[in-house]
């Protein structure tokens, strides 16, 4: 049977998708391995002026960096499951849901309405305007049909987060490299298992 095919779409990344991943990608991970941006406040507001999100933040709390933590991590859970990560549970998958409508009772959208079509806007300022423009981003991609095209990578511990651009919606690495490393490590795995079985 042939390989799926790893051809890229004509698709462009949405502007909406540019926005999420530039907040998702700030974890420890990642092909270059980046280090963790929202550590804490004063890290947290050093991405926010780096990225020009800073527009009516002048002081991020503590709680502010340990909730941008969680939404991404809850975030990155739901593209782990969109990238078919055999790792992530439905009990892991349940929780993160969970947790994220939690999320969008406290940090609400208002919907906005124009003669050249409609959006969804956050109704508050600061730290939580910036959360309610993350889950403005990923409705906006939901409703344009492209919400599972955002993904983690499977690689562990990567879970670096891209749009995927397949013609067939398949990727489920970031790139070739961490594509490669995951099969080595199935290989061995499999190896491994073999080995016991031999032995027992």
């Amino acid at each position: 049977m042939p390989a799926p095919t790893t051809e890229r779409s004509p698709l462009n990344q949405p502007a909406a998708a540019d926005a999420l991943l530039r907040f998702l990608n700030t974890h420890a991970s990642g092909p270059r391995q980046l280090p963790e941006r929202f550590t804490d406040a004063r890290a947290m507001h050093a991405w926010l002026l780096e990225h020009g999100l800073d527009a009516g933040i002048t002081f991020v709390t503590e709680a502010d960096a340990a909730g941008a933590r969680e939404l991404r991590d809850a975030l990155i859970t739901v593209l782990l499951a969109h990238a078919g990560d055999k790792n992530t549970t439905p009990e892991a998958l349940a929780r993160a849901e969970e947790h994220l409508r939690g999320i969008a009772t406290r940090y609400p959208l208002a919907s906005v309405v124009t003669a050249t079509g409609a959006g969804l806007v956050s109704t508050q300022t600061g730290v939580p305007g910036l959360f309610g423009t993350v889950l403005a981003s990923v409705t906006e991609l939901a409703h344009a049909g492209l919400w599972d095209r955002l993904r983690a990578c499977r690689h562990e511990p990567c879970h670096f987060c891209f749009f995927d651009r397949t013609r067939n919606s398949s990727a489920g690495y970031c790139g070739p490299r961490c594509a490669s490393r995951a099969s080595m490590r199935a290989y061995r795995q499999r190896r491994k298992e073999q080995a016991t079985g031999t032995a027992g």
